[in-house]
């Protein structure tokens, strides 16, 4: 469990920072960038769970996907580098991309086929889980940027963020009336 009692320690005064095996990064570190944008994405999905409120559908969903986002964060900030650690470190699993997979293809069987491209927008908690999803795209941008640089990234953490996007696409849908109230694009309509 962890315990903290003193919120700041002044050790990023210097522009640094320890990951979670107790190493040091620049806190422009690509692996710093990369987990922190997986705290951005869980901003952004708190802020559309507040919009969408406590007895909606998609709240308890959200807030497991928060506190497995924890999970891909503590995943990153430990790097496996084939060094015998004193503790097991949490580790993002396929059987939560699997259950992402479940939960999308759950709420798309819902939803009528797309015949265009939708606009970010429609309600308001829509319009926040679409800006959530493109944060999450951004993370998973930064994640597979690490991997490519030759750093160990768990293929989980990649495959969970690649597909909270496409759930994150489905859910503000279902937050737009199931659909009804998506905002649809119109190619070349100011033209």
């Amino acid at each position: 469990m962890v315990r903290l009692t003193k919120i700041y320690t002044k050790t990023g005064d210097k522009g640094v920072t320890r990951l979670g095996d107790m190493s040091e990064a620049a806190k422009h570190d690509p692996r710093v960038e990369a987990y922190g944008a997986v705290d951005e994405a869980n901003a952004a999905i708190g802020l559309a769970r507040a919009a969408l409120g406590d007895d909606h559908e998609l709240a308890e969903p959200l807030k497991r996907i928060q506190n497995e986002l924890f999970d891909v964060g503590a995943d990153l900030c430990v790097p496996d580098r084939g060094e015998q650690l004193e503790w097991e470190p949490l580790r993002a699993s396929d059987a939560q991309v699997e259950r992402l997979e479940s939960e999308i293809d759950r709420l798309n069987a819902r939803l009528e086929p797309l015949d265009s491209f939708i606009l970010p927008g429609g309600s308001e908690a829509a319009a926040r889980l679409h800006l959530a999803r493109t944060v999450c795209r951004r993370a998973e941008r930064r994640v597979t940027a690490l991997a490519e640089a030759g750093e160990p990234v768990s293929g989980a953490v990649i495959r969970y963020l690649n597909r909270l996007a496409d759930l994150l696409f489905v859910m503000a849908r279902i937050a737009n009336e199931d659909g009804r109230a998506d905002v649809k694009w119109v190619p070349g309509e100011s033209r």
